[in-house]
């Protein structure tokens, strides 16, 4: 879609929002349009509030997924909360409990650095899931829904109905899916930093 010739102004434009922020209740986002920005989408906190660059030829939605999408990556880069293997495990047998009445058992639950096109497996022979390392940072939500999506696959090896009827359990699914979506289209445009910190 070509910049709209009524928006390129000689500064960015600016607009404030209210968007629900991670641990934080509610805060100020502006987003802030260039025309000089052509890809990249970055974020920051200033204050008490999030400020989001755009470029300025975005549409509404493209926008309001983008600012979805940076909240979660400034939420979970603030967090630095990293899972052990061992927490990991932990994690995936409450989730059993929680969204499977406790039937998917796992015999081991690690993250591994060698599963770049996949955010997870699971070897139901064996009962190992494996996540990839590129989650860790992520919000819980996202990694959780990775998880549920395994155990899962103990239960259920394809991605039949009834795997899907499992994961229904997960009420925050759709959102993590989303945020997996967009983590990949961000990773296809060149040039996108990652959320930065001024």
């Amino acid at each position: 879609m070509p910049a709209d010739p009524l928006h390129r102004a000689a500064g960015p434009q600016r607009r404030a929002s209210s968007q629900p922020n991670r641990g934080s209740g509610t805060s100020a986002v502006e987003v802030r349009r260039s025309a000089r920005r052509r890809r990249t989408v970055s974020a920051y906190r200033e204050g008490d509030r999030t400020v989001v660059l755009i470029p300025a030829r975005m549409s509404e939605a493209e926008e309001q997924r983008w600012v979805t999408v940076m909240l979660d990556k400034l939420a979970a880069q603030e967090s630095k909360r990293m899972l052990g293997d061992s927490e990991l495990a932990q994690r995936a047998e409450q989730l059993s409990d929680q969204y499977l009445n406790g039937r998917a058992r796992p015999s081991a639950v690690r993250w591994v650095t060698n599963q770049n096109t996949r955010w997870g497996s699971c070897t139901p022979a064996e009962g190992s899931i494996r996540l990839s390392h590129r989650l860790q940072g992520m919000p819980e939500y996202v990694i959780d829904y990775v998880l549920v999506h395994e155990l899962a696959h103990l239960l259920v090896p394809g991605h039949g109905p009834r795997f899907w009827e499992l994961l229904e359990a997960y009420p925050r699914t759709e959102r993590a899916r989303g945020y997996l979506e967009g983590v990949v289209s961000a990773d296809r445009l060149p040039h996108l930093p990652a959320a930065r910190h001024e």
